[in-house]
């Protein structure tokens, strides 16, 4: 098998992919780049996911497209975990179930070392094991142990539910590993989760992780952002906030303020955070979501770095085994090697 299919890693991203391919709205024409990687290319010419405007009205809808979504996704796990040597247990810490996922090559250094990772799918999607992949690819290609968290789920578990099982799962953690040898990473979603888990592990007095990952994050929940508008119909993952990424918003946050940091960190004090790896794209939606984060804590004097990657839509570096996944992940644990006791 010469590469992940499309199907498989799309659904951990906050566009929840495992969508067929046939565009409801064509995005923009726009050529594709001769600056990627062939199967990044490949994955540019596919064109939009078909089902990026949905929109479910009941929680009862919600529930069953993300099951249709889980069920596809998880098919393909064991392969990836086969293909990239990764072992994977099932567990609970603090009450939240978790996926681990040690490598089988561990190396020496990172016996001590543990990651844990948020996924994405904006607070809807990616339940149980089928939002993994992230966590498989970064154990496999990083060569870091990896505790998946599976937190609870919107529409039945809004907000602060997501949350609150993350810091839960950090905090046991620390009962047994200390905070300089633990780094938080995700992707979209989880990577405004790993970003609201600091700023939460400060408000509640608990040690900060010895570094952070947000891979192009979902840092603010509201349409704010040049790149929520330049990139509308270019993005062929997301397409547009006024799809489902809308609704997802307004069915977790439960009537909360959108601009609250536990929701959209962008807008929480940063002063402090951890060094920070951030991820995006030149044609992500998410864009300005990530630049934006990246500014902030630059500002904070928080020593941030951002990788963008030519032609890449929301979150298409962990989409196949292409050369920009194994930079990505490459890039990750380099950095978590050089940040974690």
């Amino acid at each position: 098998m010469k590469g992940i299919k499309v199907v498989l890693l799309a659904v951990f991203v906050a566009c929840a992919a495992v969508f067929p391919l046939g565009a409801q709205e064509a995005p923009r024409a726009l050529p594709v780049p001769e600056t990627v990687s062939p199967e990044l290319a490949h994955l540019i010419a596919a064109g939009p996911f078909a089902q990026w405007n949905t929109h479910p009205t009941t929680a009862a809808e919600w529930k069953a497209w993300a099951a249709s979504l889980a069920e596809a996704a998880s098919r393909e796990l064991p392969a990836l975990r086969e293909r990239l040597g990764v072992d994977m247990e099932q567990g609970d810490i603090g009450g939240v179930p978790v996926f681990i996922f040690p490598p089988k090559d561990l190396p020496e250094a990172n016996r001590d070392r543990i990651l844990l990772n948020l996924h994405g799918g904006g607070y809807v999607l990616g339940q149980g094991e089928s939002g993994t992949a992230e966590a498989i690819m970064m154990a496999g290609i990083g060569k870091f142990r990896v505790v998946y968290a599976d937190y609870r789920l919107a529409p039945d578990f809004p907000y602060p539910a997501a949350i609150d099982d993350a810091v839960s799962v950090y905090r046991g953690l620390l009962e047994t590993t200390p905070a300089e040898r633990i780094g938080v990473f995700g992707t979209s979603t989880g990577g405004a989760m790993t970003l609201i888990l600091t700023l939460r592990a400060r408000a509640e007095g608990l040690p900060l992780p010895a570094a952070i990952a947000p891979g192009t994050p979902w840092t603010d929940l509201t349409k704010t952002g040049d790149s929520y508008f330049v990139n509308e119909g270019v993005d062929n993952v997301l397409i547009s906030y006024d799809g489902w990424l809308s609704e997802a918003a307004r069915v977790y946050a439960g009537g909360h303020d959108l601009k609250d940091p536990m929701l959209s960190p962008v807008y929480g004090d940063v002063s402090n955070f951890p060094p920070t790896l951030l991820t995006s794209g030149t044609r992500d939606l998410f864009l300005s979501n990530t630049v934006r984060m990246h500014l902030k804590l630059r500002q904070a004097g928080v020593p941030a770095d951002l990788i963008v990657f030519e032609g890449l839509s929301h979150a298409q570096y962990h989409m196949a085994l292409m050369p920009e996944a194994t930079f990505h992940f490459t890039e990750l644990g380099r950095f978590f090697g050089r940040n974690l006791r």
